[in-house]
């Protein structure tokens, strides 16, 4: 605790992102009474009214604690993770969005002008006068100006430098509340804090070593979608079934919630510890049970897969060696 007898200060920011982070926080039940009477809480955009000058008045240091999630897209974001770094002791990479771009990385492989065409010009969007975004508008009454929409979507750690991470697309209720325990206890000398630059609430292995489905058979003769099996096991695994499933890259802390009941993972909590690239690690994952050693068979079961992309790289995009494709790439 802080040596005047006030409290620590948290914070809580939304880049760009669904805002199923802040859901997961409120879920954390009585636990979220602990962080009010340990921490001051001074900007939680979805939860209270505060202002960014509030946020830049404060000194330097000031916030104990800031969980941001979101990856970056907008200047606005990118200017809140500059001033949010400043301010913060601890910065944590928050939930799949912020720590590898999650589901909006995906738009990496698009130009953003497409992006904005699509959405501003198709038949979801009202708009017969094909009116798009003007970020600087001399009205009348001043200059009106809006974010930015960047060339692609960032990483919180491609922006600014992080304290820890926290994967999960939400990050898992229990795991929050544990994270915060630490933390309090941390702040009252009860405990330690982890090595700045590690992975928080979350494990250190793999979905499949929390999945209880037996793995024993191994021959693949082509990826399906779930809803073109008949009948699935029970008990054998799902990648073993021909349903593509992530667990084998994909870091435990979940308790491989989706597998139990017979969904695959789709990989929200991220690479397991030590995994260079995910959609890689993947690739010779699901190569591993193909039943065929010639390499152009090998291929053509590949092939089977509906959306390898969309497999391999649903929330990894931004954080992978690819990072985005041709067309974005082109416009940074």
């Amino acid at each position: 605790m802080s040596t005047n007898g006030s409290k620590p200060k948290f914070a809580m920011y939304w880049a760009s992102s669904c805002g199923g982070c802040e859901i997961a926080v409120l879920n954390i039940g009585e636990k979220i009474l602990d962080v009010d009477a340990n921490f001051d809480v001074v900007f939680w955009p979805v939860a209270m009214d505060a202002k960014y000058k509030d946020v830049e008045a404060l000194e330097d240091g000031a916030i104990t604690l800031c969980l941001f999630n979101g990856g970056i897209r907008t200047a606005e974001n990118e200017h809140l993770a500059h001033l949010l770094r400043r301010k913060s002791k601890l910065l944590v990479s928050f939930g799949s969005c912020a720590t590898e771009g999650c589901v909006p990385g995906l738009a990496n492989l698009s130009r953003p002008q497409d992006i904005l065409d699509t959405a501003f010009g198709t038949l979801t969007t009202d708009n017969p006068q094909a009116v798009r975004p003007i970020y600087d508008y001399p009205a009348p009454e001043g200059p009106l100006r809006i974010p930015v929409f960047q060339a692609a979507v960032r990483t919180l750690d491609q922006v600014v430098p992080v304290d820890y991470y926290m994967p999960g697309c939400p990050p898992e209720s229990h795991q929050i509340a544990a994270v915060v325990e630490l933390v309090i206890k941390a702040l009252n000398g009860q405990a330690e804090l982890p090595p700045r630059g590690a992975t928080i609430g979350a494990g250190a292995s793999t979905c499949c070593d929390e999945c209880p489905r037996e793995r024993n058979v191994k021959t693949i003769k082509q990826f399906v979608r779930i809803q073109d099996l008949e009948q699935i096991d029970p008990k054998l695994c799902l990648l073993e079934q021909g349903l593509p499933c992530n667990g084998p890259a994909t870091r435990s802390g979940c308790g491989a919630l989706c597998p139990k009941v017979s969904a695959q993972c789709i990989g929200c909590y991220g690479p397991a510890e030590g995994v260079v690239d995910y959609g890689a690690r993947l690739i010779t994952a699901f190569a591993s049970v193909i039943d065929a050693k010639d390499p152009a068979e090998i291929e053509r079961i590949l092939d089977t897969l509906p959306d390898p992309t969309g497999q391999f790289y649903r929330f990894n995009l931004a954080k992978s060696l690819l990072r985005a494709g041709r067309p974005a790439w082109s416009q940074q």
